[in-house]
C-alpha cells in the first residue's frame, strides 16, 4: 500500500507539472465584493508583493510559500549587519534611495488613510510592510553621519536570472559619510522614517520615537553635508541618478518631520523651499522628484494658498498632460502605470485637500481603473487579479519552479512565471495602450517596490471616500 501510495503521488505531481502552475486564485486575499473594482482584494494583493520583495531571514508569518531565507550576509564585507530591506524589482539589489521613497509613499497612504486600512483589514500588513523597511533603514543608519546606501552591485545582479536563496556572487555594501555626501539618500530616508514615525505613534510609541531620532539625525547630516548620493555610490547612478538633486528631498524631509510633530522643522522646510524655488514646474512624482508631494504636504501643514494655488496648478496641468487613447496619463515609458498611480494619489490628496475635489478625484479614478481593467486591452494590469492578468512578469524569483528544479532556462520559459506574484502591476503599456505579456520586454513587464507604492496608497484614498 505504501508503494502504491507513493506511485499515486508521483502521478498526481506528474499530472499537476503538465497542467502548469498551480496555486490559490486568491493567494489568501480573497473577494470582498467591492463594486466596480475589489480594491480591497487589490489593496491585500499589494503587500503580498511586498512579502515577496523581502531580502534577508523571513518570519514566520511570511505568507510567500515560495520565498526563503536569502542574502543573509549582507554587510559582511563592511563588518556590519545589513540584512533585510527588500529587492529593488526583478533583479536582487537593494537601492536604498528608491526604497526610502516607497517606504515614505507607503507611509503616506497609512498615516492619512489609516480608517481605510482598518476597515479592509490591511492594517496589520501595512504596518508590516513599513517595519520590514524601516528596521533595515536602522541597521544602515550605522552612526549619526552614515548611511548604507546600496547592498549588491547591478552589473553582477543582473548577470545572475535565479532566485535569491541562491545568490553567489559578492554583494558589496556602499555608504555615504561625511567624506562622501548624499543630501538625496540621506533626506529620503528621513522622510521615510519620520511617515513611519507617525504610523507606528499609537500602536508603538517606543518605536516610533527610535524612528524620528533617526529621520532627525539623517536630515541634519543631509542638509549639513550636501551632495547629491550617486556622486558618492556611483553604481546607483548607473539605475536611480538622482537627476533632480537634493533640493526636493531637503524639503521633503524637514516637512515630514513637521508633520511627525517636529514644528520647527516646518520653517526650515519653508525656507528652503523659498531657497530652492521648489515651485518650479515638475512633469512627474516619484523615487527621484518629490516636487508635487512636497506642494501637497505644505499645503496640509501650512493652508498656506502659496502652496496651494502652486497644487492646484499642478494638477490642473496633469490633467492636460497627453493621454493614450484609453485614458492613462502618459509621462514616461518606463513604467507607465507606475507614473499614472503616483500623480492619481497626488491627485487624490489635493481632492481631499479642497482643491478641485470632484475632478481631481475623477481623473484619480480614471487611472486606477485603467490599471485594475477599464482599458482597451481590457485586461488588469495586476499579476494574480482581476481580468486576464499578466502571467510573465518580469522577475527572476516569481519565474523559477520550486528547487531542486533548475532555473537556468526560466528567463526564455513561453509558459507562465511557476509562482503567481500576486499585488504586484507591471511596468504597463506604451502610449497606444498596446502591451505584450513578455517577460523579456522588462521595459513594459518589470515590476518594483516602487511601481507599487503610490498605487497602494491610491487604493486607500479611494476606499476612505467608500
Amino acid at each position: 500500500m505504501l508503494t502504491m501510495k507513493w506511485v499515486f503521488a508521483a502521478l498526481c505531481a506528474l499530472i499537476l507539472s503538465l497542467s502548469g502552475p498551480v496555486a490559490a486564485q486568491d493567494g489568501g486575499c480573497p473577494p470582498t465584493g467591492t463594486t466596480p473594482y475589489d480594491y480591497k482584494q487589490a489593496l491585500c494583493m499589494s503587500f503580498l508583493f511586498y512579502g515577496a520583495q523581502r531580502s534577508g531571514k523571513l518570519p514566520s508569518s511570511n505568507r510567500i510559500p515560495w520565498r526563503g531565507d536569502s542574502a543573509l550576509n549582507d554587510g559582511s564585507d563592511v563588518g556590519k549587519d545589513l540584512t533585510g530591506g527588500y529587492y529593488d524589482a526583478g533583479d536582487h539589489v537593494k537601492f536604498g534611495f528608491p526604497m526610502a521613497g516607497t517606504v515614505t509613499v507607503l507611509g503616506w497612504g497609512v498615516v492619512e488613510y489609516r480608517d481605510a486600512y482598518t476597515d479592509s483589514g490591511q492594517l496589520e500588513y501595512g504596518l508590516d510592510a513599513l517595519k520590514w523597511g524601516t528596521d533595515y533603514f536602522l541597521k544602515a543608519h550605522t552612526a549619526s553621519s552614515e548611511l548604507y546606501g546600496q547592498v549588491g552591485n547591478g552589473g553582477a545582479d543582473h548577470s545572475f536570472w535565479g532566485r535569491p536563496e541562491d545568490m553567489t556572487m559578492s554583494r558589496p555594501s556602499a555608504k555615504i559619510d561625511n567624506n562622501a555626501p548624499g543630501s538625496d539618500l540621506a533626506g529620503e530616508t528621513a522622510a521615510a522614517l519620520a511617515a513611519a514615525s507617525i504610523a507606528f505613534k499609537d500602536t508603538d510609541s517606543s518605536y516610533s520615537s527610535k524612528l524620528l531620532s533617526a529621520a532627525k539625525e539623517l536630515f541634519e547630516f543631509a542638509n549639513n553635508r550636501r551632495a547629491t548620493y550617486d556622486s558618492s555610490i556611483t553604481d546607483a547612478g548607473n539605475y536611480y541618478k538622482s537627476w533632480s538633486g537634493f533640493n526636493d528631498e531637503l524639503v521633503w524631509g524637514a516637512a515630514w518631520l513637521a508633520k511627525a510633530g517636529e514644528s520647527s522643522y516646518l520653517s526650515k522646510a519653508e525656507q528652503l523651499f523659498d531657497e530652492f524655488n521648489l515651485g518650479a514646474y515638475a512633469d512627474q512624482f516619484g523615487w527621484d522628484d518629490k516636487r508635487p508631494g512636497v506642494l501637497a504636504l505644505l499645503t496640509d501643514l501650512t493652508g498656506s494658498n502659496k502652496y496651494k494655488d502652486l497644487l492646484t496648478k499642478w494638477t490642473n496641468d496633469m490633467m492636460n498632460k497627453p493621454q493614450s487613447p484609453g485614458g492613462m496619463v502618459y509621462i514616461d515609458q518606463w513604467g507607465t502605470l507606475r507614473h499614472a498611480a503616483n500623480v492619481a494619489f497626488v491627485m487624490t490628496r489635493a481632492a481631499h485637500l479642497g482643491i478641485n475635489s470632484a475632478a481631481n478625484k475623477a481623473f484619480a479614478l480614471r487611472q486606477l481603473h485603467y490599471i485594475l481593467g477599464d482599458n482597451p486591452q481590457q485586461r488588469s494590469f495586476v499579476v494574480g487579479f482581476g481580468n486576464n492578468p499578466p502571467q510573465r512578469p518580469h522577475h527572476r524569483s516569481s519565474s523559477c519552479p520550486d528547487p531542486p528544479a533548475s532555473c537556468d532556462n526560466a528567463m526564455n520559459n513561453s509558459g507562465p512565471n511557476p509562482h503567481t506574484l500576486f499585488g504586484a502591476f507591471v511596468g504597463g503599456p506604451a502610449n497606444n495602450d498596446n502591451y505584450t505579456d513578455d517577460r523579456n520586454d522588462y521595459v513594459h513587464n518589470e515590476v518594483a517596490c516602487d511601481y507599487n507604492a503610490g498605487y497602494t496608497s491610491l487604493l486607500a484614498a479611494v476606499l476612505s471616500d467608500m
